[in-house]
């Protein structure tokens, strides 16, 4: 029954393979590929690599004995490793073999000079090799994953190559996604509109169902015998913070309706993300608001994104992968306050008001990233509608710490973008309800005009816990997002900044 954190994510295999240019010595690439293991194995452990025993020597009957060696030891992503220039063409058919094959990442890295003493009668000229390597990759057409500066000692490239883990993990997963989605985005939410040509170009599976359906579903698990297991979950989980425990019946009885339909609908996928509709039937038909159960799925690895946010979810999953860790989705809701700037930020922390907003949902963020989190009511919802039918939210301070603000999103035309910002939760009280705290991201006015307003982007922001733009933005450029807006620092201006003001 229960779906395990770990499960949603996939655990990475790297097979390494050395290549070798004729006219260079293959002993050359084999001892630098053994260096590089030991290296890597030394600082990151064992598990992650696969050292592959061919050496590809100018020959395409080298890669193909590499090809089938990688896939008999089940490698889910590959490091050509150029121990010296590299034979252009046979290291990037392999690439575009094993990426086509198995469906999988691919990067490239190189050896650098050793010593003086190799400058002789040993040096390896992969500095030169991987330029041609480049070259014949886009001749190709293969997408690869090349390091910043992609040329090192064995140390260095076992660094690079732990740096790309998180970054084949989120290509590998899209490869294996279903987003299963429930009910059209609720009435007045063109904010939440789906292109889903994307999808598909991105290699990810899409379930559509209505609101009716997960009624009927939900229904069907009325007096399900597992719900007191789950309620003794969630009253372990919440603790003193267990505000409605009338509720908790219900909760684990949706709960296990969207469980046990992930389970029944995965199908050829492997991993799974939910877009799921909240309001504004939601309440008075299934008698609770699902943030709770939202918040319990995506602390275990299984986003489920509120208001029908397909992209929202696909952003959450994202940043799961990549960090292996709980996300949250949020409204970039709200000013701080200058009263409250002036109390409890200014002269404390190096940010201006600017820098500063409020990032708020409901209830939907996991009780291990909420200070005291607590079930209580939907208070904006309870405004219009009985109390009793809006309880279900898990309200709390988000934990104060380094953030990842980012999210994709395709435009209506069909045209992929994306943001990624980095910045922190203050540990500042936010003196308000839902899931909540108060953001602060360097340059966050100009990065709210020229590239949230100016790019288009819905309010909906996936938070990841942690500093994860590096990796997050290496896996958008992997997936060919056209454009990847940042914060840029002061100084440096934005194509639409105005000079003058």
């Amino acid at each position: 029954m229960e779906i395990l954190f770990m499960q949603n994510i996939p655990k990475m295999k790297v097979g390494v393979v050395a290549v070798s240019r004729d006219c260079f010595p293959e002993s050359l690439s084999v001892n630098r590929r053994k260096a590089l293991v030991e290296a890597y194995e030394k600082k990151y452990g064992k598990g992650d690599l696969y050292e592959c025993p061919v050496c590809i020597v100018e020959s395409e009957t080298d890669m193909k004995h590499a090809l089938a060696d990688l896939e008999k030891q089940g490698c889910n992503a590959l490091c050509v490793y150029l121990g010296n220039f590299g034979p252009e063409i046979s290291e990037t058919m392999l690439a575009k073999e094993f990426s086509e094959r198995m469906n999988a990442p691919v990067m490239f890295c190189a050896a650098a000079e050793e010593n003086i003493g190799v400058l002789s009668d040993s040096r390896g000229d992969a500095y030169c090799g991987m330029l041609n390597a480049s070259y014949n990759l886009k001749l190709r057409g293969v997408k690869a994953y090349i390091p910043e500066y992609p040329v090192g000692d064995a140390e260095e490239c076992a660094d690079m190559i732990h740096a790309f883990l998180p970054i084949a993990r989120a290509v590998y997963a899209l490869k294996r996604l279903k987003v299963i989605s429930f009910g059209p985005r609720p009435t007045n939410f063109l904010a939440c509109n789906a292109p889903i040509q994307q999808l598909y170009n991105l290699g990810i599976e899409i379930e559509e169902n209505s609101e009716l359906d997960l009624f009927e579903a939900f229904h069907k698990h009325d007096n399900d015998k597992r719900i007191p297991e789950v309620v003794a979950d969630m009253e372990k989980e919440l603790g003193v913070g267990n505000k409605k425990p009338e509720i908790l019946s219900k909760l684990a009885q949706y709960e296990l309706t969207l469980l046990d339909w992930i389970e029944a609908h995965k199908g050829s996928r492997e991993y799974v993300a939910v877009a799921g509709k909240c309001w504004p039937a939601f309440q008075t038909q299934f008698g609770f608001v699902p943030c709770y159960v939202n918040s319990r799925l995506t602390g275990r690895g299984i986003p489920v994104s509120c208001e029908v946010d397909i992209y929202g979810a696909l952003s959450e999953f994202i940043g799961t992968v990549v960090s292996e860790d709980a996300v949250t989705l949020l409204d970039i809701n709200n000013t701080v306050p200058k009263e409250l700037f002036i109390s409890d930020i200014a002269g404390k922390y190096n940010y201006k008001l600017t820098d500063t907003f409020m990032g708020f949902h409901c209830g939907n963020t996991c009780a291990g990233k909420l200070c005291n989190p607590t079930m209580k009511y939907q208070k904006i919802m309870a405004r219009s509608l009985p109390v009793e039918v809006t309880n279900g939210t898990l309200e709390g301070d988000i934990v104060p710490g380094q953030i990842t603000f980012f999210r994709l999103q395709s435009t209506a035309d069909n045209h992929l973008r994306a943001y990624v910002a980095q910045g922190e939760v203050l540990p500042v009280a936010t003196h308000s309800f839902g899931s909540i705290g108060v953001f602060a991201i360097p340059e966050m006015g100009r990065f709210y005009r020229h590239v949230l307003i100016e790019g288009g982007f819905p309010h909906h922001g996936a938070v990841a816990f942690g500093h994860f733009g590096k990796a997050l933005f290496e896996v958008f450029k992997y997936l060919g997002v056209e454009e990847i807006g940042v914060n840029l620092p002061a100084g440096m201006r934005y194509k639409t900044e105005n000079p003058f003001a």
